[in-house]
């Protein structure tokens, strides 16, 4: 079962209702919640009121109050559970099972129907079927769902975690799969992919053909394209050469022409390494809507509908572009030779001079993507990857032409090396859309 997103749950009750969680007791509760009562009852006049109970705190505005629980572990509870518990609590000679709390993603049960409910997907957002609202800030329907419970990792988040090896012995089938594994991350191919924000553009048009890059936005682009050609030359035998093997882009006129100054100013003519490739321009990386945002008040229709139409279109380009390389067929003598890889000898002798000169050449078990996209797609991105709550996308901030950068190792795991990183652009050409400079 998956739980919330954090280990803070906030309800609205009625001032003779309490929350209680974890290991604390029914007497603890029962006595710190009359002591609550009481405070409340003897201080009407007061705005706020905290008791003395550790991680309970509860505030009186008017004739409302909020009561608010901290708990270890990340789940929230529900005013039905919380009401139980305190009928419970005021009652010690009843026993009652252990409390499990309810993750409020989850449908309520239908008491009145026995036959076993279908199974519902283990991970994304489950359709249609579900009813309601979540917290009253959208339809349940559109809260993703982890494969597994927050903060666990999925190993086979992208489909292509290998299966156990097969053998009559189970001790057997552990050893060759443990052997297997180890030359995965020996001999495997870390992917590395470098996601761009497009340059500073004219918002002032709704034609994405006039969407064009200001002055500003093209002198950010040209910047970019050149750390990025430092990236792919490599400086020495320690700063060495990258193997960059394509240029991706969205399909808006901002992202295209932000892709193609970048590209011309990679000074790739004089590069004597690999061909990087120039991609066609792909729909799926357009901006949009990936899923809703939390904190956020309640979605319009408006809004509910765009997260309709544009999640499903975001969320296959991540599976798209994210995932682990091809296991390649490499000797296990490969990896124990990475040096020779990195530095190779071209031979250079003509009928006046036989000296060898040294050439540097990429790593051939790192290759490089690079993406130009937009600020909402890499946000959502970057909470897929890490495999964090999507709804927390929002909460990022990617500035023009910023680069976020991943690895995936072959083993599967997924590491962010930046985010919205802006260390080549200088202070006077850092914005994030008209926004200029960090006074906003």
């Amino acid at each position: 079962m998956a739980s919330s997103f954090g280990s803070y749950a906030q309800r609205s009750i009625k001032p003779t209702a309490a929350i209680a969680a974890g290991a604390l007791s029914a007497t603890v509760f029962n006595r710190s919640s009359k002591q609550t009562q009481n405070e409340i009852e003897d201080n009407t006049q007061q705005k706020n009121v905290t008791s003395t109970l550790t991680g309970f705190h509860v505030l009186r505005n008017n004739n409302s109050s909020i009561f608010s629980w901290h708990t270890p572990s990340g789940f929230s509870l529900n005013r039905n559970n919380a009401t139980a518990l305190c009928e419970a609590a005021s009652n010690p000679a009843e026993k009652t099972a252990p409390y499990k709390p309810s993750d409020p993603a989850e449908p309520i049960a239908d008491a009145s129907n026995n036959e076993e409910k279908t199974t519902k997907p283990k991970g994304g957002m489950w359709g249609e079927e579900e009813d309601g609202l979540f917290h009253g800030l959208f339809p349940r329907r559109q809260l993703w769902r982890p494969h597994v419970e927050y903060p666990l990792w999925h190993a086979d988040w992208d489909g292509r975690q290998p299966l156990p090896v097969e053998s009559d012995d189970k001790d057997e089938s552990a050893r060759l799969t443990a052997q297997r594994d180890r030359q995965i991350r020996k001999n495997g191919v870390t992917k590395h992919i470098i996601l761009i924000r497009h340059g500073q553009y004219d918002e002032t048009h709704k034609e994405d053909e006039k969407r064009l890059l200001t002055p500003l936005g093209r002198e950010q682009a040209a910047m970019t394209g050149k750390r990025l050609g430092q990236l792919i030359r490599g400086v020495n035998e320690d700063f060495g050469p990258c193997k960059v093997k394509v240029v991706r882009v969205s399909n808006l006129a901002r992202a295209k022409e932000t892709a193609d100054i970048i590209y011309d100013n990679m000074d790739l003519d004089n590069f004597d390494g690999g061909i990087v490739e120039r991609a066609d321009p792909d729909p799926l990386l357009n901006e949009g809507r990936p899923c809703h945002h939390i904190p956020g008040g309640k979605a319009r229709p408006s809004v509910v509908e765009r997260t309709d139409e544009h999640h499903p279109r975001i969320e296959e380009a991540f599976n798209k572009y994210f995932h682990r390389a091809p296991m390649p067929e490499m000797p296990p003598s490969a990896a124990e030779n990475k040096k020779e890889t990195i530095i190779a000898t071209a031979s250079t002798r003509d009928s006046n001079e036989g000296e060898n000169e040294e050439k540097l050449v990429a790593d051939p078990k790192h290759e490089f993507e690079v993406i130009v996209c937009h600020a909402n797609v890499i946000r959502y991105f970057f909470c897929r990857a890490l495999q964090l709550p999507p709804e927390a996308w929002l909460r990022l901030c990617t500035f023009n032409c910023s680069l976020t950068y991943f690895t995936i190792r072959p083993t599967g795991t997924v590491s962010c090396r930046m985010l919205g990183d802006i260390g080549h652009l200088p202070h006077d050409m850092s914005t994030f859309s008209m926004h200029t400079g960090f006074n906003w």
